[in-house]
């Protein structure tokens, strides 16, 4: 603690600065004064627009059905103080500074929630015609391009390939998606659970290609690594997402093996009074015992608070609170609801839950005959009483379980 301080009877901990304004940056903003942080709250966000929600971004957004998705939060009135616009070019932890494009910027304490960029198409960079879905001035430029119900070319079969695919369609273009991969969410899924879903994109009038790898992209045209060429009005990159940790470069923080800030199991980093949370960190988790990156909504909502408690702590004494939530994520997609929880990486045993050639299934990982992740379409009950299950750690009879009439919760041991 710093003389001033001393003399002063002040917190150690007065200003905290929050770098990055989506979900994540806003919900540790606004959870640092539900906990009843007095000190200094800054928000720095990247992008001149309000702070606001992905999610609408590929569906309501896109399809003109609404304007934006900014956060229902009155910053003014909870004395947090909104910088947008400016960027954030590095960070000195020796000095508690960041550097900006305008000068820098001191702190007491820094969290990190600068979330993830989409990975693009080599070669595609500056080409017309090639979009990403990321940010809200993405959606606004490709609103106009499904209006116009162009032939549109989506590279990736991933969550957020098919949700844009979907929205294409209902915007009534003709929507072609290649994958590189075998089957749609080749990342994602296992095959025999990833495998039924390549029927929705046939039912919902969409072609989607597999093994197949954009060779270049030519004026109206896709050109594919076999020689096909695939008609394009416009084409949207969703490959997937990484970490917007590139300027962090020099500042002795650490990095993983995917580029995320490295946190602890309190979402601290390796530099002192500096935090991370939402898509750009991982962390330890003790209830699957590995390290997790998750790039969803649900983990942008939750971190921020044990972030808060923990920086109100260190002020207070308090123990630092844990982060080990069970992860949870939502996509709409060609008319089916899907959720999942948990992480079904370690599991021994795989169970169905109804056919899933039908419109309403689930699929449930067990490890030890305790359910650790959980997979529902068009089941909401199913993932409601099994994320319960899946934090309580509870025993489950694994005939029971498979029986898609009875109860999840009816289903135990």
């Amino acid at each position: 603690m710093s003389e001033q301080r001393q003399e002063t009877g002040r917190s150690p901990l007065r200003r905290v600065v929050v770098v990055g304004a989506g979900m994540a940056g806003v919900q540790t903003a606004v959870a640092l004064r539900e906990q009843g942080f007095t000190g200094t709250v800054t928000l720095i966000g990247a992008e001149p627009h309000q702070p606001y929600d992905r999610p609408p971004l590929s569906k309501a957004v896109l399809l003109g059905k609404s304007e934006g998705s900014a956060f229902d939060v009155d910053f003014e009135a909870l004395g947090i103080e909104l910088q947008l616009g400016r960027e954030v070019l590095g960070v000195r932890p020796g000095d508690h500074q960041l550097d900006t494009e305008t000068g820098p910027v001191a702190y007491d304490v820094l969290v990190l929630a600068t979330g993830a960029e989409p990975i693009t198409l080599p070669g595609t960079e500056g080409v017309p015609g090639v979009h990403l879905l990321r940010t809200l001035d993405d959606a606004e430029r490709l609103r106009p391009v499904l209006a116009r119900q162009h032939d549109i070319v989506v590279v990736g079969a991933g969550w957020i390939g098919a949700e844009f695919a979907t929205a294409a369609r209902e915007a009534g273009c003709a929507v072609t998606v290649v994958e590189a991969a075998d089957r749609p969410l080749a990342g994602a899924l296992p095959a025999e659970v990833a495998a039924p879903m390549a029927a929705w994109y046939a039912d919902a009038g969409a072609e989607l290609r597999t093994h197949a790898r954009v060779e270049r992209i030519e004026p109206g045209e896709v050109v594919l690594d076999d020689g096909s060429r695939l008609p394009a009005g416009a084409v949207v990159v969703g490959i997937g997402a990484r970490p917007a940790t590139a300027w962090l470069a020099g500042s002795g923080i650490e990095l993983g093996a995917h580029r995320e800030v490295v946190a602890d199991t309190h979402l601290r980093t390796s530099a002192p009074d500096v935090y991370a949370v939402g898509d750009c960190a991982s962390f330890p988790s003790g209830r699957y015992g590995e390290r997790l990156l998750v790039h969803h909504w649900d983990n942008a909502l939750q971190g921020p608070r044990t972030v808060a408690a923990n920086i109100i702590g260190e002020a207070t004494g308090e123990p630092p609170a844990v982060y080990d939530p069970v992860p949870y994520f939502w996509s709409e997609q060609f008319g089916r609801f899907v959720q999942y929880a948990g992480h079904h990486a370690s599991a021994d045993t795989t169970l169905w839950r109804g056919d899933p050639s039908g419109p309403a299934w689930s699929v449930c990982w067990l490890r030890e005959s305790r359910l650790v992740g959980l997979l529902a379409v068009g089941r909401p009950r199913d993932l409601a009483q099994g994320r319960r299950l899946i934090e309580a750690g509870t025993p489950m009879d694994p005939e029971l379980l498979a029986d898609p009439a009875r109860p999840m919760k009816a289903a135990t041991a």
